[in-house]
């Protein structure tokens, strides 16, 4: 979920609102905050308090909440961590350290510092493209042996190799999530149990629909809402990240607000922008901007 914000830049709880019944009318099965398209590193502890409180309100027990909360040192994790239990999260994803480098026992030892400290379902959070932080199969095998509420993986690796690898790995008790929009089907059809898509902001019905068609065994349905779903992901390249999204949301008439600098909507050309737009009416959304 993408965090709203005023037009003096302050996490928007009107906003929050809005973007909380948007989401829930689209059918989806679970709402993430706090993360990569959530803006999770430009927000501080009293907003992230703030939006845990307020979608745990307004959700209210309607499907899962997850929270992210994730951080460079083990410390925060742990605080931000106990801090989304005690408000009633279901659920943590917790993004590697970033900026620095752990090696890999550097790295196990941190999420089995947090998991051993934190009483509530933990999920990984492996996004090496923005990290530098790889979490590889084998360390994920042995966290989720020993630390019985690591539960699953956000896996944004876009390696359907490694995915994979985690399945298999990891068992039927742990459920690998795919944060690459694009192998939402592909991810179901190697045993995964889902995704966790910023798409879903936008369009959260066909999202929901590739999970759905799955389920049900209608794989024609589930392979053309991906295909459908695939060129509003590939937008992301219009601007820089997490800009797309919520520009795209903006044209529909939400008025999420701009991203916390240094990120930009001028970070869209024009040119850009009228690609998005065309992109955007592909998939059937009325733009009212």
């Amino acid at each position: 979920m993408i965090t709203p914000m005023n037009k003096n830049g302050d996490v928007d709880e009107k906003g929050i609102v809005t973007v909380l019944d948007h989401l829930l009318a689209g059918g989806v099965h679970g709402i993430f905050v706090s993360g990569s398209q959530g803006e999770f590193w430009a927000l501080t502890e009293s907003e992230k308090k703030l939006l845990f409180e307020k979608t745990v309100e307004i959700v209210n027990g309607k499907v899962p909440v997850y929270a992210g909360t994730g951080a460079i040192s083990t410390n925060e994790v742990i605080s931000l961590t106990r801090m989304a239990m005690d408000i009633g999260v279901d659920a943590a994803s917790i993004i590697t350290p970033y900026f620095i480098k752990p090696n890999e026992n550097e790295l196990f030892n941190h999420y089995r510092e947090v998991a051993n400290r934190v009483d509530m379902p933990l999920l990984v959070y492996s996004n090496p493209g923005r990290t530098n932080v790889p979490i590889s199969p084998s360390m994920m095998e042995r966290l989720h042996r020993e630390c019985s509420n690591i539960v699953g993986i956000k896996d944004s690796s876009g390696d359907l190799t490694i995915t994979g690898e985690y399945i298999d790995r990891c068992g039927k008790d742990f459920s690998v999530l795919a944060g690459r929009d694009t192998l939402i089907l592909a991810t179901l059809l190697y045993g995964g149990q889902g995704g966790i898509a910023a798409c879903g902001n936008v369009v959260p019905r066909l999202v929901v629909k590739i999970y759905e068609s799955y389920i049900s065994g209608d794989l024609e349905g589930a392979l053309d809402a991906q295909r459908r779903l695939a060129p509003l992901r590939h937008a992301f390249s219009l601007g820089t990240f997490p800009v797309v999204i919520k520009e795209a949301m903006n044209l529909m008439g939400f008025s999420v607000g701009e991203c916390r600098n240094p990120i930009t909507k001028q970070s869209i050309s024009s040119g850009n922008l009228e690609i998005l737009k065309t992109t955007l009416k592909n998939l059937g959304v009325e733009l009212q901007n």
